[in-house]
């Protein structure tokens, strides 16, 4: 009931007070397992995101976006939790493998479960090499991906802005499905780290960011 009423009434008003776009939404599977694989500039883009896609979809979600203090804090609280959300601790191994297993439980019932392949924002704009939890899930629960490039979310709600700001455009670009079933025989951290780098190749060519080649440090997960 939530979801429906945050796509049919709330995302209207966002999108236009966001002034976000949409390209490629013809893309998205109605139906079955699907991992949703973006890049990440912005706090915002856990809001975005759900907001394009014509289905639900499940977060994994640092744990301190769940302990926010305030009104935004509340806010921010309920929305995650009330998509289902998936909260992970920064730096907690075992808690992020948690997170990537009910991801697999999510997928298992014909889910949509959306992850960051980089681990966490951008703080220059550069898309930086991906994590292989990606990887990890895509062999564990056979499921296909859809990249999503974002552009100008960071310039909705930079790193350290307290409220987005109204009337900055972002674009959300929708690729086609992928399929990784040709790397099932390769060695498994072979295939996790071919097919995280094709994932994140892929998310490069939509978000048309510049490749650091290396990680973000402040990643929590992968």
């Amino acid at each position: 009931m939530f979801e429906k009423f945050l796509r049919r009434v709330v995302g209207p008003i966002l999108r236009s007070l966001f002034r976000s776009r949409v390209e490629g939404a013809e893309n998205v599977p109605s139906h079955g397992p699907l991992i949703v694989a973006s890049n990440h500039l912005s706090f915002i883009d856990s809001f975005i995101i759900p907001l394009a896609i014509p289905r639900p979809v499940t977060f994994i979600a640092k744990q301190s976006y769940f302990e926010g203090k305030g009104l935004k804090g509340w806010f921010v609280r309920w929305f995650l939790s009330s998509l289902g959300h998936v909260a992970v601790k920064r730096g907690a191994q075992r808690a992020a493998m948690g997170a990537l297993e009910q991801a697999v439980e999510i997928l298992d019932t014909g889910g949509a479960f959306a992850i960051y392949p980089e681990g966490t924002r951008s703080e220059d704009g550069r898309l930086y090499r991906g994590r292989t939890g990606v990887g990890w899930l895509v062999l564990t629960s056979g499921a296909s991906v859809l990249p999503i490039g974002l552009e100008g979310t960071q310039r909705i709600q930079p790193v350290g802005a307290r409220w987005p700001r109204i009337g900055v455009r972002a674009t959300v670009r929708i690729g086609p499905t992928m399929d990784f079933a040709h790397y099932r025989d390769l060695p498994p951290a072979k295939a996790r780290r071919a097919i995280t780098d094709e994932i994140v190749e892929m998310i490069q060519k939509l978000s048309g960011q510049d490749y650091a080649g290396v990680y973000n440090e402040r990643a929590a997960v992968g």
